[in-house]
């Protein structure tokens, strides 16, 4: 509903602001930093970025695909960023502002760092050799002999973002009038133009994660 709009948009303004910084901080540390148990990254080891820009010469540093560090950096900032964003859309217009940006940054903490180290950091999800895949069906040179694959968010994404969405759902219940009231579309036009972004971006979100 044309009240709800403002509230929408902001959820998400509010969430690249507040993801975006922690991201830097502590985020990329926990999702990609050396292992604690196979679950997280260690907050501390690259915090702030620290050695995930430059090597020792001052140089960039470039990945195993090839890529400068900064720009993995930033693509996986928008994963994390999009992720909880996602969550945004199954408590519209039916939480404080605040309330919202506090659950942004303790739920990337708590749930997507530690998910994104597991699937894709080479951790318990991933094909590494102390993984449950590699329990499963063993190894081969190394890694799991039959690897999970998460190419571009199933489960770090999409999985993730679903739950938390369905329990906040639950959790905080039906909006006010729903049922009682007409609730109609504010702005099919922004609908449609909003969906069309979206498609867009998941050119550059797939074709982004072949590197």
């Amino acid at each position: 509903r044309a009240k709800s709009v403002l509230n929408m948009m902001m959820m998400s303004f509010g969430t690249l602001g507040v993801v975006g910084v922690i991201y830097v901080l502590w985020g990329w540390s926990m999702s990609y930093g050396a292992s604690v148990g196979g679950f997280f990254g260690n907050p501390f080891d690259q915090f702030g970025l620290d050695g995930a820009i430059y090597d020792g010469a001052g140089e960039f540093l470039i990945d195993g695909m090839g890529v400068p560090g900064i720009v993995g950096v930033a693509f996986q900032s928008t994963f994390a960023i999009i992720t909880v964003a996602l969550v945004s859309g199954a408590l519209a217009d039916r939480v404080k502002f605040g309330t919202w940006l506090v659950f942004a940054g303790v739920w990337a903490t708590l749930s997507y760092f530690p998910i994104a180290h597991m699937v894709w950091g080479g951790g318990f999800l991933s094909d590494s050799e102390g993984g449950l895949a590699a329990m499963i069906f063993g190894t081969t040179d190394g890694a799991a002999t039959v690897a999970p694959i998460d190419f571009a968010g199933g489960t770090v994404v999409h999985i993730n973002a679903g739950v938390a969405a369905l329990v906040l759902a639950l959790i905080i219940g039906k909006r006010k009038g729903f049922g009682t009231e007409p609730m109609r579309p504010h702005n099919l036009t922004l609908v449609m133009l909003g969906a069309a972004l979206l498609w867009f971006g998941w050119f550059g979100f797939n074709a982004g994660s072949a590197f």
